[in-house]
């Protein structure tokens, strides 16, 4: 018995957002999501390379999945990082991420961040992802209650991302049972920020019909004023054969029409043209990706990782492959051959080439720097919390960055993940967003050192986040702490991709500080 999944899927750039950092892909035996940092620089480039490079993924055949999906999560991390070498205005962007791929019997699920996964199994809806977010640690450690977790004026602060901020994320990896007939939601804040829990589970309840659920969904966000994007996916696990049809191209709602010349720009193309190897919807940035070249950042680096991975393997599909496509070029068209020769007889052409190259490099340097000084971040500056105009690189013997102020925040009683991250240096958009992280860090630092531990009543020791009914199946690696309810049976211990730990947040030095 092979199962897939029936998928429907939907994304809007809310009420407030000037465009879509979220990206979706739901296929037959893939779902994915991820929601690019909003405060970041390319929080669309991030998470549409985050879902692209693990669309691949949705085939059939395919060997170790529960390997496969980590090792494309970080494959996709290392390719942002290559971005941002190459694209260092980028430095800074990062996308949560949550996964499910069907391996036989089994599901893989990959989770970092805090978007949601939510599962309806037999009459019961609960969340299976948990949040990985600084409130989270603060109820964890008995110093915040759930209910006082809802409306914190820091539950947004995110601990683990993917991005260029950490080579080998943290992310939580696990292998679930699966039945026939269940249904899961994948959604960003977006969603969960505006709609409550309990409307939510009325709607993924209502009807079998997926398309009007996610239709739904996205409406009461809207209609309850969507601050940020907003993104859905639903999937129900059938038997092959038993699902209903489903479109081979993409499906991209909304999206601005591409131009012609974007949409026939070669690395665009390429990912069309492997995407619509299969049954699939894709939204969101992923979408405006491939359809209308608007991020040739994103579709370049990703259809080159496509290009070398296709060297080492043919890629399976659902579709039978057209084998002969491309031989015999030149037996077919001579012409071809000719226009090579001519080519190679014009010696001038490298040369002016390289000339041109070497102009627009330097152009490109000297707007580079002018636009670097528009730019703002929080780091460190002689043991101090500190806001910096300019981007934290340099070019050659030159840093690209001055002081702007300093604070009077010792960062060595920041929890250790902030010191981390403000060693590293926490990018912001301009001077009123970077004084804000810096206030942000204050209340951090307050927190961290001042916070009572909280006594649930009539108990000891700290409350345990309120959950539904716990999941039923086996579970091997567990997704760690989340700002949202935990099932009482959850998926084992986390698992990493790599060897560094994510940037989380964690108890700091015991300097009280209470009086700053």
């Amino acid at each position: 018995m092979q199962l897939v999944f029936d998928f429907a899927a939907r994304t809007d750039v809310g009420q407030v957002r000037q465009k879509n950092d979220d990206s979706a892909y739901a296929g037959r035996r893939l779902a994915v999501l991820g929601d690019g940092m909003g405060g970041h620089a390319g929080g669309n480039v991030a998470s549409a390379t985050a879902v692209l490079g693990l669309a691949p993924l949705d085939r059939p055949g395919l060997e170790d999945a529960a390997l496969s999906l980590a090792d494309e999560i970080q494959n996709a991390n290392l390719l942002m990082n290559e971005i941002v070498k190459t694209n260092p205005e980028l430095s800074g962007m990062g996308t949560t991420l949550t996964a499910l791929l069907i391996d036989g019997d089994r599901l893989q699920f990959a989770h970092i961040g805090d978007s949601r996964a939510y599962r309806l199994r037999d009459g019961v809806f609960e969340q299976v992802s948990l949040d990985h977010t600084f409130v989270q640690r603060l109820v964890d450690e008995g110093r915040l209650l759930p209910e006082q977790a809802k409306t914190h004026p820091h539950r947004n602060v995110i601990a683990r991302v993917l991005g260029d901020s950490d080579a080998s994320p943290e992310v939580d990896l696990a292998t679930l049972d699966i039945h026939v007939g269940e249904r899961w939601l994948l959604c960003s804040d977006g969603l969960t920020d505006v709609v409550s829990l309990e409307e939510i589970e009325e709607v993924v309840r209502s009807t079998e019909d997926l398309d009007a659920i996610t239709d739904i969904l996205v409406r009461r966000t809207l209609e309850g004023g969507a601050p940020d994007n907003v993104t859905v996916a639903v999937v129900d696990v059938r038997e092959e054969g038993t699902e209903k049809p489903h479109p081979s191209a993409p499906v991209t709602r909304p999206s601005p029409a591409p131009s012609e010349a974007a949409a026939d720009a070669p690395s665009a193309a390429l990912l069309r043209q492997d995407l619509e190897r299969r049954p699939h919807v894709l939204v969101g940035a992923a979408a405006l990706a491939t359809e209308t070249g608007q991020l040739p950042v994103v579709t370049a680096h990703t259809a080159e990782s496509r290009a070398l991975a296709a060297d080492d393997a043919p890629a399976a599909t659902d579709e039978p492959a057209d084998s002969e496509k491309h031989l015999g070029a030149d037996e077919d068209h001579p012409e071809a051959g000719s226009a090579r020769k001519r080519e190679r007889n014009r010696p001038w052409m490298l040369p002016a080439v390289l000339g041109v190259l070497v102009l627009l490099v330097a152009l490109v340097g000297t707007l580079g720097y002018m636009w670097t000084q528009t730019r703002y971040y929080v780091g460190e500056d002689n043991g101090k919390v500190a806001v910096y105009n300019g981007v934290s690189q340099r070019l050659g013997p030159v840093r690209l960055s001055h002081v702007q102020e300093t604070s009077s925040i010792d960062v060595a009683v920041l929890p250790e993940n902030a010191r981390q991250n403000v060693s590293r240096s926490i990018p912001a958009n301009d001077l009123a967003h970077a004084e804000s992280i810096v206030e942000s860090l204050r209340s951090m630092a307050r927190a961290h050192n001042c916070f009572p531990a909280v006594t649930a009543p009539g108990g000891k020791g700290s409350p345990s986040p309120s959950a539904s009914a716990s999941p039923s199946g086996k579970a091997t690696p567990s997704p760690s702490a989340s700002a949202s309810p935990k099932p009482s049976a959850k998926p084992s211990t986390s698992a990493s991709t790599g060897s560094a730990p994510g940037p989380s947040v964690a108890p700091g030095p015991t300097t009280t500080i209470c009086g700053d």
